[in-house]
């Protein structure tokens, strides 16, 4: 297996998984700082996806620490094949999450018209954080399904 940047155990792998993570923390306490998010099932669906996100990019991020402290290989075939599935399992609940409550802000917004103002505003920023954390999965998950294919 080859060492190309977003790989595990390197500074930009390492990079991803922050990133990731802080985008998700983002999207949390944006959404966790309105009134009324616990009234609708895709904020709540996307506050337990972004928390999944959080904990699985957190936890990748600490192995990519250690990795780089140790000057360790991460490359087993079978580690790998479990960083593909986690990346793409929470890179799908993170985009299914997001586009939901997208389209919940989009139809009170735009269609009712009834939502205006600070609160609206920090759900659009929330579900915006969760679409950058999900870019970010995104672009890890295909680094860890070229690294499997290459292996």
């Amino acid at each position: 297996m080859k060492d190309f940047p977003g790989t595990p155990g390197t500074l930009t792998g390492l990079l991803l998984r922050i990133l990731q993570c802080l985008f998700a923390v983002g999207s949390i306490a944006l959404m966790a700082n309105t009134s009324s998010f616990f009234q609708y099932t895709a904020f709540c669906y996307l506050m337990a996806s972004m928390a999944l996100q959080v904990i699985w990019s957190f936890a990748l991020a600490c192995l990519d620490t250690y990795a780089l402290a140790r000057k360790a290989v991460l490359h087993n075939p079978i580690l790998v094949t479990l960083f593909v599935v986690g990346d793409w399992v929470t890179a799908t609940l993170t985009l299914a999450a997001a586009a939901s409550s997208a389209g919940v802000i989009f139809l009170y917004t735009r269609d009712f018209g009834i939502w205006k103002g600070e609160e609206c505003m920090k759900y659009q920023i929330s579900v915006s954080l969760a679409f950058f954390s999900w870019i970010m999965v995104g672009i890890s998950s295909l680094i860890m399904l070229w690294i499997l294919g290459g292996g």
